[in-house]
């Protein structure tokens, strides 16, 4: 079969039929009687064999190492053809991720995009340094997108560059809260603490109703900072992990701080002083948790303390009692001083 039918009936053009010829893929190796080189049976069926795997995404080159290597095995193929798609989707998806964060951003012209490209760059980049710089260097009226920021934020693991990224979420003006929040939802813990760190330091309701979503996460530090957080903002669906952390002895001094911050309201004392309270009845408590709860109700407001601190001063445990009478006859001497 002559070139001009081969290509009509395969569907492959003469002149990739002669660059195949050219590169050594697939030649003619038949004559007609007029001494025209024609293609057999089985040069067309390595054509075919050729058109497939081009499909699959081989370069040429790897083409001819595959038909001509009998040790290239089917294995190494598909593993080499994994690695390379692998490497050109995470190509796009970087590409992806530039043009979301420059059209979110909604340039007003040249400059503008190529700000937020540069930013982009430096974000990318292995030095800690370097991209720490890519934060701070734009100009005090760049608008940078929060979702752009919150991602670099909620993947950064250098504390420098995280702070920075967090200071100039800080200054966005729009989205940051729901950008954090995304982060909530990683099944990675580190992401997640991340999230939470910043979104702390985001005011607003919208930031504060995205961290009570992370008061039931299964890490106790996501947990932990979120309760500290909610706790400081004044919500009291941040005691019961707070008195938890009093109970395990995870950030207690702090949590006990934010608990007595918590009962200076009036309708709130009474419930947290009883949830110290009854952890402290419980039978067979472990006596460095009881320790623990007593310097905590210290921290309750003067009238609250005093009532449950006098009433474990005979306690069974000798050292929750002394510990219990000195702390409250501290609280009375303080009154008596500012009375």
């Amino acid at each position: 079969m002559l070139i001009g039918e081969v290509a009509r009936r395969s569907g492959v053009s003469t002149r990739m039929l002669r660059h195949y010829d050219a590169l050594g893929l697939v030649r003619p190796t038949g004559r007609t009687a007029g001494g025209y080189r024609e293609y057999t049976a089985e040069d067309i069926r390595r054509i075919f064999h050729v058109e497939s795997l081009r499909t699959l995404g081989l370069s040429l080159r790897q083409i001819g190492r595959v038909l001509e290597d009998p040790e290239f095995t089917p294995a190494a193929l598909v593993g080499d053809l994994i690695r390379e798609t692998e490497r050109r989707l995470s190509r796009e998806r970087e590409l992806l991720g530039r043009l979301r964060a420059v059209d979110a951003s909604e340039p007003s012209g040249w400059e503008d995009v190529l700000r937020i490209v540069e930013l982009l760059r430096g974000l990318g980049s292995p030095s800690a340094s370097r991209r720490q710089q890519a934060v701070l260097a734009p100009a005090a009226d760049a608008q940078v997108p929060a979702e752009l920021l919150a991602e670099a934020v909620l993947s950064e693991s250098d504390l420098n560059v995280a702070g920075a990224l967090r200071w100039a979420l800080a200054r966005a003006d729009r989205d940051v809260a729901a950008s954090l929040a995304r982060g909530l939802d990683s099944e990675d813990a580190e992401v997640r603490r991340r999230a939470v760190v910043a979104l702390a330091e985001i005011p607003g309701d919208e930031a504060t109703a995205a961290l009570a979503e992370a008061l039931d996460d299964p890490d106790p530090t996501v947990r932990g900072r979120t309760a500290l957080e909610l706790g400081s903002r004044g919500l009291a669906e941040a005691v019961p992990t707070l008195v938890g952390m009093v109970i395990e002895g995870a950030n207690d001094v702090e949590a006990a701080e934010v608990l007595g911050a918590l009962a200076r309201d009036p309708e709130r004392a009474e419930g947290i002083t009883a949830a110290l309270a009854d952890r402290l009845a419980a039978p067979d408590g472990d006596p460095a948790v009881r320790l623990r709860l007593v310097q905590a109700l210290a921290e309750l407001p003067s009238a609250a303390a005093l009532e449950a601190l006098k009433g474990l001063t005979g306690d069974a445990d000798r050292t929750v009692a002394r510990t219990a009478a000195a702390l409250a006859g501290i609280i009375e001497d303080r009154d008596r001083a500012s009375g």
